[in-house]
């Protein structure tokens, strides 16, 4: 696997090697990242992943430093899943000093996280739009455990016509149901036994809805459930797959984020 740390070294690698499918990560890999190394495997092109913690996709009141890094322990997982390159740019070379220039998508990226985030997504679509550029990237694999984010980056490259195929990996999750994320780590014993809640919670409103309750009854229920046991929901809304509108019916995605024990947590299902 070659390992590259600047951009002279990558655009040479990038001649050896061709076009890429890329991974796009900020690291602390679970089995999750992994899945998705093996969808960029499928495409049949070499396969690159990218570790950058992302500051632009930080807001002031959030901690970038306590975001968890392993870059040794990342490497050799990148290796062992069959990662050809893997790409780990220094700051300075994302965000030269007197850059000005950042992307911002609006439709996708209104309301849900980007309420909850205001600059969250300007952050996301500006570094993925320099991924892509840097690595010449044929194809890119982005997890659907962050839907909204997903579908911002699917409306970018629409938009600004980027020759790039965006391809969604399905939700990997732990036994009991829950997500599998890198600020998983942070939860205490309590609130890892909680957690999963999140999830189930989200199938029964999805079965309620699906089965002729309305949706805004089967939300309310659901995150009074959540709240009693101790789930601080910031959203928990049935929203169209690709717009991110509310729905009122199906079929449509169900989005959730609550905070547990000082950790956020994501998720989304399909219903219908």
């Amino acid at each position: 696997m070659l390992i590259v740390r600047d951009l002279e070294d990558l655009r040479a690698a990038r001649v050896k090697l061709g076009p890429l499918a890329l991974v796009p990560t900020m690291g602390a890999l679970h089995d999750g990242h992994i899945s998705l190394l093996a969808a960029a495997r499928e495409t049949g092109l070499p396969v690159a992943a990218s570790i950058f913690v992302n500051p632009l996709q930080f807001s002031p009141k959030e901690d970038l430093s306590r975001y968890p890094r392993d870059e040794t322990g990342d490497l050799a997982r990148l290796e062992a899943a069959g990662c050809d390159l893997a790409w780990l740019p220094q700051v300075e070379a994302m965000y030269p000093l007197g850059r000005a220039t950042s992307i911002e998508v609006l439709g996708p990226s209104e309301g849900w996280e980007g309420a909850a985030r205001p600059e969250h997504f300007r952050g996301v679509a500006t570094v993925c739009a320099k991924l892509f550029n840097q690595t010449g990237a044929a194809v890119a694999v982005f997890g659907e455990k962050d839907w909204q984010q997903y579908q911002v980056i699917r409306r970018m490259v629409a938009d600004l016509d980027l020759p790039v195929r965006i391809i969604g990996g399905p939700t990997v999750r732990e036994s009991d149901g829950l997500a599998m994320s890198s600020r998983n780590r942070f939860m205490d014993e309590a609130s890892r036994a909680l957690a999963p809640l999140l999830h189930h919670a989200m199938q029964s409103a999805g079965t309620a809805i699906l089965r002729g309750t309305q949706a805004a009854a089967a939300l309310e229920a659901a995150q009074a459930g959540l709240t009693a046991a101790g789930f601080a929901v910031d959203y928990l809304a049935l929203v169209e797959a690709a717009t991110l509108r509310e729905a009122a019916a199906p079929p449509g995605r169900l989005i959730a984020a609550a905070k547990l024990g000082g950790v956020r947590l994501l998720d989304n299902i399909k219903v219908g």
